[in-house]
């Protein structure tokens, strides 16, 4: 009767029925992965079906692995009923290994030959560290952006991950704390949070937005640039006004705004794509916008301890980015315990909405979220659908301006704010609105742009004047 081996065929383990020399890629894989074990003389179910010559086999392969890749590995010979056969195990090594100048490794129970970036990755995974670990020489401190700055500070000291004695230390000292430094060098952490133009350094590094009445008819789209902190911002308040406007409906005098996807639950996933995004890739974050569901793809397999199917489940964290990740940790942004999809699944509890449905296809992580039976029930309501966006039913607006504005809801929430009080600072409406002073500056301006207001008296002194039409 033929004896089964105690393993199965996994990441570690492999079977061959007999020795050829091509499986000296095996062993390459094994040693630049995890390490694992080749066993010659069993078959593809686990059986001993033994191997010929497995005494002089058992001297001649450490040679050729010694000889063709400079490993040592460990060579079994053991025997089941009768049959010979061995084990070959390999130890990982701390040094990129090749076979005849290519690179392999172990991709669950499959080997795959790497790439030139992934020949870098390997590196560093070899040396322990993380490509946003990495400095980049040449940038400085003075190079950051004041804003994506200001806004971590504000940030950490209002999620009192930081308090004001940490968070108002100089830029270098802030750095260094954030392990965002070495030696007199930025990291690449560093200049993806915190410098103006990533892109200078990072092809791909930008989110990319478009609303799409059909797969093949695309409506508008935008592009947002700049620090990850910055995007992160720009991209939220851009979706939820332009992209995915809220539809209202009455319970008495109450006014309820309903999006077809919770806000607070997009913002963990726009967040886990920022965060674990492969930044060696050339291509950005896609969102792609619907009347009735957003698709977001995000560059870079999920890591092997991470299943897709899990994530809505207890897990680990790893972070694909963990000092860029650290960086939106301290400012209060993301959890570091691996509770994003907890929190998407409380929101979207608290608004009736559909869990979101991850996948992992097209070499990256894939998150579809459709709209909730309620939304629809109001959508059709309003007779919304088909190739337009849904249009919020206008606000109350200051008297006299006309109601079909080319504006979002946050620049008509501003105009009601400054009919209350014109005299409000940046920082007293971006306080009342809950956004950050960038959003409000640059909305400001834009109804500046309009025609709508202007600035009446010195910067400190001075109010805000609505311009009726």
């Amino acid at each position: 009767m033929a004896t089964k081996v105690l393993v199965k065929e996994c990441q570690y383990a492999e079977f061959k029925q007999s020795w050829q020399d091509e499986y000296l890629k095996w062993i390459c894989a094994f040693a630049n992965t995890e390490g694992g074990s080749l066993f010659v003389g069993v078959d593809d179910k686990g059986y001993v079906c033994g191997v010929k010559n497995a005494h002089k086999l058992s001297e001649d392969i450490p040679n050729k692995i010694r000889n063709t890749m400079g490993v040592i590995c460990e060579m079994r010979l053991l025997n089941a009923g009768g049959l010979d056969y061995f084990e070959i195990k390999v130890d990982k090594y701390p040094v990129p290994i090749s076979y005849r100048g290519r690179y392999y490794k172990r991709s669950g129970s499959t080997v795959q030959e790497l790439s030139g970036v992934e020949i870098n990755r390997l590196t560093l995974f070899m040396q322990g560290r993380t490509w946003d670990s990495v400095p980049v020489p040449g940038i400085s401190t003075k190079e950051l952006d004041h804003g994506a700055l200001k806004l971590f500070r504000e940030k950490a000291v209002e999620s009192q991950r930081l308090d004001k004695k940490a968070a108002g230390v100089s830029v270098q000292n802030l750095l260094q704390n954030l392990r965002c430094t070495e030696g007199s060098h930025l990291t690449r952490a560093a200049m993806m949070c915190f410098h103006p133009d990533p892109e200078s350094w990072v092809t791909g590094a930008y989110i990319k937005i478009g609303f799409f009445a059909t797969e093949a008819d695309i409506l508008y789209q935008d592009e947002i640039h700049g620090p990850l902190l910055i995007q992160v911002e720009r991209a939220m308040d851009l979706i939820f006004t332009k992209y995915m406007k809220a539809l209202v409906s009455y319970e008495g005098i109450n006014r309820q705004e309903r999006f077809f996807f919770p806000p607070d639950a997009f913002r963990e996933l726009l967040l886990n794509a920022v965060v674990h995004k492969d930044y060696t890739e050339t291509t950005p974050i896609q969102i792609k916008i619907y009347s009735d569901r957003i698709w977001m793809w995000n560059p870079g397999n999920m890591p092997e301890e991470v299943k897709v199917k899990d994530l809505f489940k207890k897990h680990v964290s790893k972070p694909r980015n963990p000092n860029i990740a650290n960086v939106f940790f301290k400012s209060g942004y993301v959890e570091s315990w691996g509770r994003g999809y907890y929190n998407i699944e409380l929101a979207c509890e608290e608004t009736d909405s559909k869990l979101p449905k991850p996948k992992a296809e097209f070499g990256g992580l894939t998150v579809e979220c459709r709209a909730s039976d309620q939304y629809k029930e109001l959508a059709n309501k309003w007779n919304i659908g088909g190739a337009n966006p849904p249009i919020n039913p206008p606000i109350n607006l200051p008297i006299n301006l006309p109601i079909n504005l080319p504006i979002n809801s946050t620049q008509k929430a501003l105009l009601n704010l400054l009919q209350e009080n014109n005299s409000y600072t940046y920082d007293k409406l971006a306080d009342k609105m809950q956004k950050t002073r960038e959003t409000i500056r640059e909305n400001l301006k834009k109804l500046q742009e309009l025609g709508l207001i202007r600035r009446v008296g010195a910067r400190k002194n001075g109010h805000w004047e609505i311009i009726e039409k």
